[in-house]
């Protein structure tokens, strides 16, 4: 039944647009809004985008049809793109936007000067999880947040009751492994940055599993991060009731048919709900659902975490709707018990378990049952002869018991591209017309547009005469004025007050309807109007008012993961050290260690905060630590409010980390201003740009990561559990983390250590260290006086060589080139290699 309460015009069906055919398709087939990206600034690089050029005609288009068009702008931006970026939004303001999505709280800071209303959206590379990320938003007035993936059904609901600000979440289509905006490992192993928009999907290639060291026999099972596609279709009123406002399809990449098949089939989701019909997806959908783009279907981290569900493992493209295996090979075709239908002229796969290899596949050309050529379609259940075509498939290269997979419909593409190639209007919307008039006077007609609200006044040219045989009556008006065939209108309701029989010519009524539709269709697409002002990107920022620091003035930090770690970093006389440990039950002993020997401590935070978490936090408060190294957030909320509500108490120093993601100076401004002590800029940062943003700002402030294995997934899904445990989570998994420690080989040999935290969320590590140790010198000359060198599998000895090097280097003894070639590490900053321009 239908909760109370929530209508229909409180939830929007959000769909994405790569291209003109894909918004047509979106707009005809149901959204209520459309997401897309210009050519600069949007996490879909490799869509043909739109350009920005034509912001006013896709908003006028959109808004013809009452559908809202939201701008992505989830990226990072670097200090270079600043004006470019500003010269994007004022476009937006102008062109009347109905909302930009936005990544970066240095863009959201920018966009709040130009404008105080203009609509924001925080993206779900924001890495919004918990009520209190939510709330760090708020002083920004951000009209929405697009949760991130991993929030399940008791988690939205409960971070829409206690933050109260509408909520977006992604229902279908393809799933990140990673958190959104927390992965690093497409422009690491790539060039191709995930925070740029330029993904490779590292996550769906093939890796072997190595266990302490040993490779584990996984059978077909390779691709051990690439997850199923999400479809959350058949829970649409589950996540209706959990207050979830904008249901968003992913797929800007996709086609324009893609995007017509799933649009229709969430709308008419929505819809049922609506009219109180509980009735689930029939299984004809979710084949059609399949067919458009499918790697297996999942409800993702929606139900909960479930690390069996989430990963298939045995390929990683879409392979559309399951046939079934092959039985026996004829010489001319295969046998096979079909569970799905089948035709001539569709797209088939044979799957041999290995998609390293090149598969067999083409169309069907023939379909028998018995020797007995079938016409039309086979239904689920026949056993029948598939003929391939004649040079599509090499019937030797397959196997009884081969998978068979349909991965193309002819007529279902046709279909859903006859709903959008018309030149039908997409929609149309109701009107109310009110007639008024009298002999000797105008007839006065006013039209209301329904939907939009807009009403306008439309008079005849001639006087009303006297009726001598036909006068006007209600059915010639409503005939007359519902002519309305081939526009966006259509005649729902009529009142005629007429005094006496009058008349007027034919051509009248038919001059007064066409003048009427023209005025309302103007009124439809125009914009709505924000305040703007005019800023200088520029005009408030800090530049670098910080003093060049001098050679032995310096200071390094260490960060430990282990208990050895930090007393080899203790002995190398480290004066701050943060543990960053696996489990909480050891940060004692490090506080305690670290007291002993008179240095400073600080305390990291998962990089997660998910709802009911703030335990962790207060854990870290209990431990009185001198400072907390925070890298979320939610986290960062929490220490923030402590701050305020408990003025009497001895707060720690706020430390914000590189998942903050700080690339530019008004991201850097805004985390100082809230409250952080000490931020580190985002990895994302190659050295210009990182030289570029420290000349904008206030460098006493900044730490900067010069020595670490990259941190390149943070992920939900538990690699432990679902390899190394009959289990589902957390709950029955029997922690093998704690016995064994697994690493990710790639193709090229290369072993990445997986990590677990205490949230049970996985990072994966870059397996060869970097250093940033080239340039020192030129960090130092902008003032930044704090450098961290982050360790993870290092012996002792290790962590003493390391702090030694950087040492002599802070101090002028040995160049940046001596340290990274003693250490054999990459000479890198944060994910990319970068020139330097003098």
């Amino acid at each position: 039944m239908m909760k109370q309460g929530i209508r229909r015009g409180d939830v929007e069906l959000l769909a994405p647009a790569g291209d003109w055919d894909c918004m047509r398709a979106a707009v005809a087939n149901g959204a209520d809004a459309i997401f897309f990206g210009v050519e600069k600034f949007n996490a879909r690089a490799r869509a043909n985008n739109f350009r920005m050029a034509e912001l006013p005609e896709i908003m006028a288009f959109l808004h013809s049809y009452g559908v809202k068009g939201f701008l992505t702008f989830n990226i990072l931006v670097f200090e270079n793109e600043m004006e470019d970026a500003k010269e994007l939004i004022d476009a937006c303001v102008d062109a009347g936007v109905d909302a930009v999505i936005v990544q970066d709280l240095g863009l959201v800071k920018m966009i709040r000067e130009i404008s105080p209303d203009f609509p924001i959206h925080g993206s779900t590379q924001m890495t919004i999880t918990s009520p209190e990320a939510v709330e760090f938003t708020k002083p920004w007035a951000l009209e929405r947040v697009v949760l991130g993936r991993e929030n399940n059904l008791k988690q939205i609901k409960k971070i829409g009751e206690q933050a109260k600000l509408p909520m977006e979440v992604f229902v279908h289509g393809a799933l990140c492994v990673s958190y959104s905006g927390q992965c690093l490992t497409s422009e690491m192993w790539g060039g191709r940055s995930a925070n740029r928009g330029e993904c490779a999907q590292a996550c769906r290639l093939p890796y072997d599993l190595m266990v302490d060291g040993v490779q584990k026999p996984m059978g077909d099972i390779a691709y051990l991060l690439s997850p199923k596609d999400l479809a959350a279709i058949d829970i649409m009123p589950e996540l209706i009731e959990a207050g979830v406002t904008s249901f968003k399809i992913e797929g800007r990449l996709k086609t324009p048919e893609y995007v017509a098949n799933v649009v229709s089939k969430y709308r008419k989701a929505i819809d049922r709900y609506f009219e109180g019909d509980s009735t689930p997806p029939s299984k004809e959908e979710m084949r059609e659902l399949e067919q458009s783009f499918s790697r297996g279907l999942t409800h993702g981290f929606l139900d909960g975490t479930n690390n069996k569900k989430l990963v298939e493992g045995s390929y990683p493209k879409s392979r559309g709707v399951y046939l079934g295996r092959v039985e026996q090979i004829l010489r001319d075709g295969v046998v096979c018990r079909i569970d799905a239908p089948l035709k001539r002229g569709d797209g088939i796969v044979f799957d041999a378990g290995d998609p390293t290899k090149k598969e067999e596949g083409g169309r069907v050309y023939d379909i028998r049952r018995k020797g007995v050529k079938i016409e039309g379609e086979a239904g689920e259940g026949w056993i029948i002869d598939i003929v391939p075509g004649r040079n599509d498939v090499n019937l030797q290269r397959l196997h009884v018991g081969d998978r068979i997979w349909k991965t193309n419909d002819p007529a279902l593409d046709k279909r859903l591209r006859q709903t959008f190639e018309t030149e039908k209007p997409y929609r149309v919307f109701p009107v109310h017309v009110k007639v008024v008039g009298h002999v000797g006077g105008l007839l006065t007609t006013w039209w209301t547009d329904v939907q939009k609200g807009t009403t306008v006044r439309v008079d005849s040219e001639m006087e009303l005469e006297a009726a001598q045989k036909r006068p006007m009556d209600y059915a010639l008006l409503e005939e007359q004025f519902g002519r309305l065939g081939g526009t966006v209108f259509q005649l729902e309701q009529l009142d005629v007050e007429l005094q006496g029989d009058v008349i007027v010519p034919m051509r009248e009524l038919n001059s007064i309807r066409r003048h009427a539709v023209e005025l309302l269709a103007g009124e439809r697409p125009k914009p709505p109007v924000y305040v703007k002002r005019a800023v200088e990107v520029y005009g408030d920022a800090a530049q670098s008012a910080s003093q060049p620091v001098a050679r032995g003035e310096a200071e390094l930090t260490a960060l430990c993961r282990s208990l050895p770690q930090v007393q080899a970093a203790l002995e190398a006389g480290v004066g701050m050290i943060y543990a960053d440990f696996e489990f909480i039950k050891q940060f004692p002993a490090a506080v305690e260690a670290v007291r002993a020997a008179g240095a400073k401590i600080a305390l990291a935070t998962p990089r997660i905060h998910m709802p009911g978490e703030n335990g962790y936090h207060n854990n870290i408060l209990r431990l009185q630590p001198d400072a907390v190294l925070v890298r979320n957030t939610g986290a960062l909320y929490f220490y923030l409010r402590h701050r305020q509500e408990h003025p009497e108490e001895q707060h720690p120093q706020i430390i914000g980390d590189f998942s903050l993601n700080i690339a530019n100076h008004k991201a850097a401004d805004l985390f100082i201003e809230a409250g952080c002590d000490m931020i580190t800029p985002s990895y994302d940062l190659n050295i210009q740009q990182m030289v570029d943003m420290l000349g904008r700002s206030n460098t006493s402030k900044m730490e900067i990561v010069i020595h670490q294995h990259l941190p390149m997934f943070h992920t939900e899904h538990c690699v432990y559990c679902t390899f190394l445990s009959e289990g589902t989570d957390f709950t029955n998994c029997g922690r093998p983390c704690e016995e064994h420690h697994i690493s990710l080989q790639d193709r090229i040999g290369m072993s990445h250590p997986v990590r677990v935290d205490e949230g049970c969320r996985n990072t994966v590590y870059n397996a060869i260290e970097q250093s940033g140790a080239e340039y020192l010198a030129n960090f130092m000359e902008f003032g930044v006086s704090s450098y961290r060198v982050e360790f993870l599998e290092e012996t002792p000895e290790q962590v003493g060589e390391v702090i030694d090097l950087y040492k002599r280097a802070l101090r002028g003894e040995i160049s940046g080139t001596q340290v990274w070639r003693t250490l054999k590490a990459t000479n890198q900053l944060g994910v990319t290699r970068g020139q330097l321009v003098k």
